[in-house]
């Protein structure tokens, strides 16, 4: 009873005269509407002030990777691994020093000179020079490699090189951080050099060569500045480890390492 009077087949729209339905589709805005760059506080679309970007932008750092004295039951000895580029996030200019001395002699030093072009987030081509000098005659040799990070953030670096009179050399280089704390961290690393054919003024025999394996553990006193010791083995194999025995040293040696790491 107390519905009656209710016709549900005839439902007042007397409240909704005067709405004009096509102006909720479209048209132009009432005289009141907000502006829609209200928010904008007049600012125009386009970098924040302060907080550009520069993808070109000219960079630079020296990384002395490796300062270090060495000791064996033969000999003490310092080692040096540096390196240096500038340029910017595409394009860079490497220069590479590794160089070993022992019983006061210079042993070996290798001398890069490169070109580095980006080809993706974590790899880049490197094209350029490389001389060898100490232990013998220095040799000359192009150089075309690539350089960046493998899965799991193991640091590569393999590299093939032409020299002069046919020879042919590869290079594989490995590296891997082990954060034990923010501070502390272990280092493993491994190398493995290969030739075309035997060099006998330097003492290198053809195929595999010699492979290095090493780990150092470093503390970082600040991300730039790192003391540390370790432990590194070698050994040559082939020709290059007939060569050495000929003249009187060890197919293989274990060295105990300190020195520092640092950066710029």
């Amino acid at each position: 009873p107390g519905m009656q009077g209710m016709d549900h087949g005839q439902t007042n729209m007397g409240g909704m005269k005067g709405m004009d339905m096509g102006a909720m589709q479209g048209g132009s805005a009432p005289p009141d509407a907000r502006d829609p760059d209200a928010y904008s506080d007049g600012l125009t679309p386009g970098p924040m002030k302060g907080m550009e970007m520069n993808d070109n932008g000219v960079h630079a750092q020296l990384l002395v990777d490796r300062l270090e004295a060495t000791h064996s039951s033969d000999a003490s000895g310092q080692a040096l691994d540096t390196q240096a580029w500038i340029g910017t996030d595409l394009n860079k200019l490497w220069l590479k020093l590794e160089a070993e001395r022992s019983g006061g002699r210079l042993e070996s030093a290798r001398t890069e000179v490169l070109w580095d072009h980006a080809l993706s987030t974590y790899w880049s081509l490197q094209t350029g020079l490389r001389h060898d000098s100490g232990g013998g005659p220095g040799r000359t040799w192009a150089a075309l490699g690539l350089r960046g990070l493998a899965p799991y953030w193991f640091e590569v670096q393999a590299t093939a090189y032409a020299g002069e009179s046919g020879r042919t050399a590869a290079r594989l280089e490995a590296e891997y951080d082990v954060l034990l704390t923010q501070q502390l961290i272990l280092q493993p690393r491994f190398e493995i050099n290969a030739f075309g054919q035997s060099d006998p003024a330097r003492g290198l025999g053809s195929g595999l060569s010699d492979v290095g394996a090493g780990v150092r553990l470093r503390y970082e006193i600040t991300r730039k500045f790192a003391p540390y010791v370790g432990v590194s083995w070698g050994r040559k194999f082939g020709g290059t480890a007939d060569y050495a025995q000929r003249s009187g040293e060890g197919a293989s040696q274990t060295k105990f390492v300190a020195g520092v790491k640092f950066w710029f």
